[in-house]
């Protein structure tokens, strides 16, 4: 088994790319599948459960969590929390919001600061230019924003079965649309190996 010997750089993990889909999917189907079976506060009790489980499966496994997963889950665990004990679905339906105006927060703020999270994050895997993780990581803010706004109004004015068909689907499957949208400008600034 080989170690990982990359460092956390700034609160920044590098494996978190490298987490295999089922980390971010599991919940999603749990809180799916429980929401179509029984509602949307037994649906937020059980992705609770389901992403504190991932989180703790993640743990055992790498022997460490991931800085976003730990962020996710608190969120999750925050907003649940509030959205049982209060008996109000607001807290849940915003929780996306908070997540993707944060995700555009914490890249906005390392380009601001010259230390871009992104390349820290995918730039084992993706070597670009300077100027090329500087263009997609200010494309990724302006997506995450737009998905924070398009989460706050699909909430707010449609009905609880649609919001958690786009919650669910929508926005990986937008997620996926953008990501593949952004292969073109990757290509463009895609650093060509030292043949020397």
């Amino acid at each position: 088994m080989q170690k990982n010997n990359e460092k956390d750089e700034g609160g920044i993990n590098p494996p978190a790319a490298k987490l295999p889909a089922w980390v971010e999917l599991l919940p999603l189907l749990v809180f799916f599948g429980v929401y179509q079976w029984k509602g949307l506060m037994p649906a937020t009790a059980a992705v609770m459960v389901a992403t504190l489980g991932t989180a703790a499966l993640v743990y055992v496994k790498n022997r460490r969590v991931p800085t976003m997963l730990l962020i996710t889950a608190a969120l999750v665990g925050v907003m649940g929390s509030l959205t049982l004990y209060l008996q109000d679905d607001q807290f849940i339906k915003m929780k996306p919001t908070l997540v993707y105006v944060l995700l555009a927060s914490l890249l906005a703020g390392g380009e601001m600061f010259k230390k871009s999270p992104l390349q820290k994050v995918l730039g084992h895997a993706v070597p670009l230019k300077t100027e090329g993780w500087q263009k997609l990581t200010w494309r990724w803010v302006v997506f995450f924003l737009c998905l924070a706004s398009l989460n706050e109004y699909v909430w707010r004015t449609q009905p609880e079965e649609v919001w958690v068909k786009v919650r669910v689907f929508g926005y990986l499957g937008l997620t996926i649309l953008f990501t593949l949208s952004q292969l073109p400008l990757m290509k463009k600034y895609m650093m060509e190996e030292d043949k020397k």
